[in-house]
């Protein structure tokens, strides 16, 4: 179908595969989708009509009790009144949006990635030969700090404004990040700074960005747009699509009623920015604040696109529960030590697979699952 627009996979590191774009397979005009995007029946999207939705948080007040709250109960809020401005928003949207649509597929083929840093144009997670695949591509870079941040000849030169608008965003949701993280830090009362200290400070603290873009499927009923995942990093502040829903969260026991798991879609509001716990923030608090699963959904009827911002500890710095959340023989430390760098490895290696990641950190002598 696509075959003539595969990149070749790389060598040595590269990808076990050639890499197709989901875009051209959209493009095509078939009416299925290959095999190899068909996810078990078990794993296939279902829309709920729940009621349910996530926590909204207006950070034009004082928020530390709300935020904290929304951490332990959801794990994912929507922020309003988060102070970036909405025409920045709005610039970062089309700039991106103009890449994917309006780029030709062989212009965009300059900057695919490797699986060694991600960074760069890409369509796939995780280099296990044969696995199931997503249907969604993706761009990926490193903004800081300044001496991870991705070189030159990773940015795209279409359009013009597209690295200057990037950064600009990136600045300002990083210090968004950085209020969100001393709310967060003082809701669990150890101090507003505390936080920050265990990522490396703020000026250590990573940022970077990964912008989704889900073609037009014809069989959404059958696959995703990115499989079931906890994002690994510390934060992530997600600006979604302001047309085209896709984003769901996984509710453990129904909300609170005891009953089965559910997904829970989101409807983003206006201006807002999605906010969710990442499993480094979970095992920094020693799951008082946890990191939820969530998934995106593909569609139909129009394509998809989504900003996120990864706000992460300092990689090489070992991460493990603070000692003010630890008391024995109470609660005991839930997680072993592990760099960041030495974490996100996982994904990289198997791409989304639920929080088998997280769990894996468990400590050997920990009685209790987060």
């Amino acid at each position: 179908m696509a075959e003539e627009e595969e990149a070749a996979a790389g060598d040595g590191g590269g990808w076990p595969e050639p890499v197709v774009r989901v875009q051209s397979l959209s493009e095509s005009g078939a009416s299925t989708i290959p095999a190899r995007y068909i996810k078990p029946a078990h794993d296939r999207p279902t829309h709920s009509a729940t009621s349910i939705s996530i926590p909204v948080v207006d950070l034009s007040s004082s928020s530390t009790s709300s935020t904290a709250a929304a951490c332990r109960e959801w794990g994912f809020f929507q922020a309003v009144n988060h102070g970036v401005p909405l025409d920045l928003l709005r610039r970062a949207r089309a700039t991106w949006r103009a890449f994917f649509s309006q780029l030709p597929l062989e212009a965009k083929q300059r900057y695919a990635n490797s699986p060694d840093t991600y960074e760069g144009y890409g369509s796939r997670l995780g280099v296990q030969q044969g696995a199931s695949l997503d249907w969604g591509d993706y761009f990926f870079l490193h903004l800081s700090p300044p001496r991870a941040a991705s070189p030159s000849d990773k940015w795209p030169h279409f359009p013009p404004d597209l690295r200057e608008t990037t950064e600009e965003y990136g600045r300002e949701v990083a210090k968004l990040c950085g209020r969100l993280m001393a709310a967060m830090s003082a809701g669990l009362g150890v101090g507003e700074g505390r936080m920050a200290e265990e990522f490396g400070g703020e000026d250590e603290a990573g940022a970077c960005v990964r912008v989704n873009y889900y073609p037009r499927c014809p069989q959404p009923e059958l696959t995703l747009g990115l499989s079931s995942h906890s994002d690994p990093g510390g934060m992530t502040v997600l600006l979604a699509d302001e047309h085209v829903k896709g984003l769901q969260v996984r509710c453990p026991g129904g909300a609170g009623d005891g009953g089965e798991d559910e997904w829970v879609t989101v409807d983003p509001l206006p201006g807002a920015l999605i906010v969710n716990v990442g499993d480094q923030i979970q095992v920094l608090t020693n799951a008082e604040y946890r990191s939820v699963e969530h998934r995106v959904m593909a569609n139909a009827g129009a394509e998809r696109l989504s900003v996120a911002l990864f706000y992460n500890p300092r990689s090489d710095i070992p991460l493990s529960p603070m000692p003010e959340l630890v008391s024995l023989p109470e609660k005991p430390p839930l997680y072993e030590p592990m760099t960041y760098d030495q974490y996100r490895l996982y994904i990289r290696r198997e791409g989304p697979q639920g929080k088998a990641q997280v769990d894996s950190l468990k400590a050997s002598s920990s009685q209790e699952r987060p």
